[in-house]
């Protein structure tokens, strides 16, 4: 018996399952967004569910459905309809994107099987430029074919949306946050939901509150790497991380100088308390290139060195330094129009140090979650 040919609705619906819902990142047809199809002659009549009435990203969504029925052998036309989810098709949509009827949201990126890397950026001080690492690893890791994701955890001194040029704002679906994107990088700041430049002046409990929404109630789906540009200092967020992202890796942000870097240490070592990772240190405005090709060394030398090997005897570990970043004025430019300098100017020295950072990182060690550190030896002191 031969099988049963292909319909011109079959071949349409085939076509729509290739399309991804702009936010969600995954077939329309899963998350049950497509209503009806219809076809008369080679006019094809789709309707379309939105999430909510006024989605960000249906001129989008348009274009793509669109772009992928026309495709379709015998199909001259396509003529769309959006409608609008009910309030019971987006309450299923949320239990599918959960993974099931969780009372409560909980942190992906905290549970057993999880498998994301977490980047926890942090500093001894602020001005070292750790927001612009941050955002030019993360941009860098999602030219690479990763799925990124950045939390702006400065919650005082949020800037990380501006460095990375994402202007949306984020699309509430039920008790679901859907972030906004910016190169191929989802994040999710404070600076999202306050108006104008408005400061944030909150105590820890609402700090602590608002770094657990931003991991628990927005929707992240599977991302190989997420980034949080931490405060600095050692305050209630790094706290936090702590509690809430137990397997996060620190990365420690220094600048040359030796002042700076006996704070940067201060900030590294407080995984010997939260028992957490030291993924490396990363020296930014290591120094200035001038025209013939020699060296300014503006903030000293040495800094980023004298932490890694601080850190390495402190935890009885290697901590590495990653890398050394130029003094450039291009990358604080770039920061100012929100294109990522990796991305807007690659061969740049200082491009070029943050993509070999980030190739350092995309590659997995072995992960010690779990795993005595061996360093005390009983109370008493170390082995």
């Amino acid at each position: 018996m031969s099988a049963p040919s292909t319909t011109m609705e079959d071949a349409v619906r085939a076509a729509l399952a290739t399309v991804d819902d702009p936010e969600i990142r995954r077939p329309i047809t899963d998350l049950g967004m497509v209503d009806t199809v219809s076809i008369e002659g080679d006019v094809v009549a789709v309707r379309i569910l939105l999430t909510i009435a006024g989605c960000p990203m249906r001129d989008k969504l348009q274009r793509d459905v669109t772009l992928a029925v026309t495709e379709v052998p015998g199909v001259a036309r396509v003529t769309i309809d959006f409608g609008v989810m009910s309030d019971t098709q987006r309450k299923d949509l949320q239990t599918s994107l959960r993974g099931g009827d969780r009372a409560e949201p909980v942190i992906p990126f905290s549970q057993p099987g999880s498998r994301t890397r977490v980047y926890a950026v942090a500093s001894g001080k602020g001005g070292v430029g750790k927001s612009s690492v941050t955002v030019n690893l993360a941009a860098a890791l999602a030219a690479k074919g990763l799925q990124v994701g950045v939390v702006d955890a400065d919650i005082y001194g949020h800037s990380v949306p501006r460095m990375l040029g994402a202007e949306g704002k984020p699309t509430q679906v039920e008790e679901m946050i859907m972030p906004p994107q910016a190169g191929g990088v989802k994040v999710i700041s404070i600076g999202m939901f306050t108006r104008g430049n408005a400061a944030v002046v909150w105590r820890g409990p609402m700090l602590h509150r608002a770094l657990q929404q931003f991991l628990a109630d927005v929707y992240w789906g599977d991302l190989d790497v997420l980034l949080l540009d931490l405060p600095p200092g050692t305050g209630d967020i790094a706290i936090s991380v702590a509690q809430l992202l137990p397997g996060a890796e620190l990365i420690v942000v220094t600048t040359p100088q030796m002042a700076a870097a006996e704070v940067a240490e201060r900030a590294g070592a407080i995984a010997m308390q939260t028992h957490q990772r030291l993924a490396g240190v990363v020296e930014n405005m290591s120094w200035l290139e001038l025209p013939d090709g020699s060296r300014m060394e503006v903030f000293g030398a040495g800094g980023g060195e004298t932490v890694a090997e601080a850190l390495t005897k402190l935890v009885g570990a290697s901590v590495p330094l990653l890398g050394q970043i130029p003094l450039d004025p291009g990358l604080r430019e770039a920061g100012d129009a929100g294109r990522p300098y990796v991305l807007s100017s690659p061969d740049a020295p200082a491009a070029r140090a943050l993509s070999a950072i980030a190739d350092r990182l995309a590659v997995r060690r072995e992960s010690l979650a779990g795993k005595p550190l061996g360093l005390l030896n009983g109370p008493g002191g170390r082995k």
